[in-house]
């Protein structure tokens, strides 16, 4: 249905991470409760902070660097004061690590604690989906799976650390921003390592061959923020220079190749 939807939408700026236009790139993304995460398993400056982190992850996939924020919260009628301020405290926090300026929005009363976050940032090279070729090289930053885990985890009453990977999303500008020279095509991976190729081999028109065999508990981790990239294979050496100076952990599995791509995973989301 979000394809259908998306679809009846007639415009040139739909299909990737953010839409760019005349060097600016907007990003848009609703972070609701009960779709997207329950109250007791973070703290409400958490929430904040991730809506806000989430909303990042697509300037970062763009290459972009995020100017301004603007938050749209429907907060619970019985909200304290105290925890407005903590979740306006988590909004703050994030976007003063970024240098972003949170210059408006709108503010309701609801049932549940529901955010929409729009970015604004500015890209001099903007990453797009679209540019892949035959025969390029697809690699994917950082460790996946550990996500659906610890959502696994927090479904069964469990609990998970402060620290997790759900809770503290760790984005990948400083490797993109390096890397971008070499870089083809890239997008970020929230739906899950197969989902995101099923979108690259749809705009693309390309399939792929795995170099080695990718789980599913790998390849089906949504929430994990990493960065899926593809580049020419004569520039492999450069890639892995620049994952090696930004600390960043790089596992190159596939190499595009003529034909299609069906992603195996169930939807995310559980609401």
């Amino acid at each position: 249905m979000e394809n259908f939807f998306i679809s009846q939408f007639e415009t040139n700026f739909v299909g990737d991470d953010a839409a760019e236009v005349d060097g600016l790139v907007y990003s848009k993304d609703a972070f609701f409760e009960n779709v997207h995460f329950k109250r007791e398993w973070m703290s409400i400056k958490d929430v904040a902070r991730r809506a806000m982190m989430v909303n990042v992850s697509d300037a970062v996939a763009m290459n972009a660097e995020p100017l301004y924020a603007l938050l749209a919260v429907a907060m619970p009628k019985e909200i304290s004061r105290q925890e407005a301020k903590e979740l306006a405290e988590g909004f703050k926090e994030a976007a003063e690590f970024y240098n972003m300026e949170i210059i408006g929005g709108d503010t309701i009363a609801n049932t549940k604690l529901d955010i929409t976050v729009t970015v604004v940032s500015r890209s001099k090279k903007p990453l797009f989906r679209k540019g892949m070729r035959e025969g390029d090289l697809l690699a994917y930053t950082g460790e996946l799976g550990k996500s659906a885990k610890e959502l696994k985890r927090l479904l069964r009453g469990g609990r998970i650390h402060k620290k997790s990977k759900f809770r503290s999303i760790k984005l990948r500008d400083r490797f993109v921003g390096t890397a971008r020279r070499f870089l083809n095509c890239g997008m970020d991976i929230s739906d899950g390592l197969f989902s995101e190729l099923e979108k690259l081999s749809q705009i693309n028109k390309k399939g792929f061959s795995f170099l080695q065999p990718v789980p599913r508990s790998v390849g089906c981790s949504g929430e994990e923020y990493e960065m899926l990239v593809c580049f020419d294979p004569r520039n492999k050496k450069a890639i892995i220079r620049r994952a090696k100076q930004t600390r960043t952990l790089l596992h190159i599995f596939a190499r595009a190749q003529r034909g299609g791509y069906k992603n195996i995973c169930k939807r995310h989301h559980f609401g």
